[in-house]
Order: structure tokens, then C-alpha cells, then sequence
């Protein structure tokens, strides 16, 4: 039985199950983020695209990741205190997640399935991998690490009702 988005269950920083069921109508963006990264500075453009259109129905959801360059090094509490006094992040943070091997969270591996990378792969290669989500809990589109928050804006726009 193939699942649906709105089926998983999501650990939050504090510990406390959250299921993505709370987001079922919203349009979504996805992401594996790292607070030491290169990309970092993205966290700026998901939080302006979540000011943005929160109130048209559009969420951010992050989830902090120490699998590549081992650059989410700190526990669940420093990294939302790192994100919310650097960039004043206050879309929906969750508990740090392995997105690829053997560990990989459950979400991950059906985002992964549902929008497969380059040549048809599943593996995320990197933090800042975006996975935008429809009104229904399709996975519409992914993008790579590279690309910036604002260039997605149009994307968002038009899936918003």
C-alpha cells in the first residue's frame, strides 16, 4: 500500500510526535537543512518565502540533518536556537533526521521515491535539498542544494489557491 505524506508521523525538537496529517491542504516545501553549511545562509529565503505565504496556505518544513560534511553537529535544541537568533526562522522546525542509508526517516525515503534526484537516483547528495508538495501530498517537484528560496517563489505561487 503506497502511503500517503499526510501518514507520517515526524519527531519534534522537543521530542514530541507531530503528524504531517496538521498540513494536509497546505502546499509544502521540505527541506534538510544544516546550521554549519555553505547553504546555511538559505535558511534567510525559507523563512521570507514562509512570511511570504504562510497565510495563503504554504508551509516550510525543516529537518535538521548531520549526515553530509557532519555539519548539523548539535542537539535539537542549539540547532533551533542557532536558526531562530541567526535567521529568525519561525517556520515549523523538527528533530534532526538521517535522510539517506539504512536510517533514513521514513518521510525522506518516500520523498526520495516520489522525486528521485539526477538519472533516476534516490540518494539527497547534499543539506538544502527542497521537495515541494501540492495541496494533495504530492511531491511535485525537488530541487537541488544549489537552488535559492526565491527562485522557487513561482513554483509556490502556482499551486497556492
Amino acid at each position: 500500500m503506497t502511503r500517503s505524506l499526510y501518514d507520517f508521523t515526524c519527531a519534534l525538537p522537543n521530542g514530541k510526535a507531530a503528524t504531517l496529517e496538521d498540513y494536509r491542504g497546505k502546499v509544502l516545501l521540505v527541506v534538510n537543512t544544516a546550521s554549519k553549511c555553505g547553504f546555511t545562509p538559505q535558511f534567510a529565503g525559507l523563512e521570507k518565502l514562509y512570511e511570504t505565504y504562510s497565510e495563503r496556505g504554504f508551509a516550510v518544513l525543516g529537518f535538521p540533518c548531520n549526515q553530509f560534511g557532519k555539519q548539523d553537529p548539535g542537539s535539537n535544541d542549539e540547532i533551533m536556537e542557532f536558526c531562530q537568533v541567526n535567521y529568525g526562522v519561525s517556520f515549523p522546525m523538527f528533530a534532526k533526521v538521517d535522510v539517506n542509508g539504512a536510517s533514513a526517516d521514513p518521510l525522506f525515503q518516500h520523498l526520495k521515491k516520489q522525486a528521485p534526484g539526477a538519472l533516476g537516483s534516490q540518494g539527497i547528495k547534499w543539506n538544502f535539498t527542497k521537495f515541494l508538495i501540492d495541496t494533495e501530498g504530492n511531491v511535485v517537484k525537488r530541487y537541488a542544494p544549489t537552488t535559492r528560496p526565491e527562485d522557487i517563489a513561482r513554483d509556490i505561487e502556482s499551486l497556492l489557491p
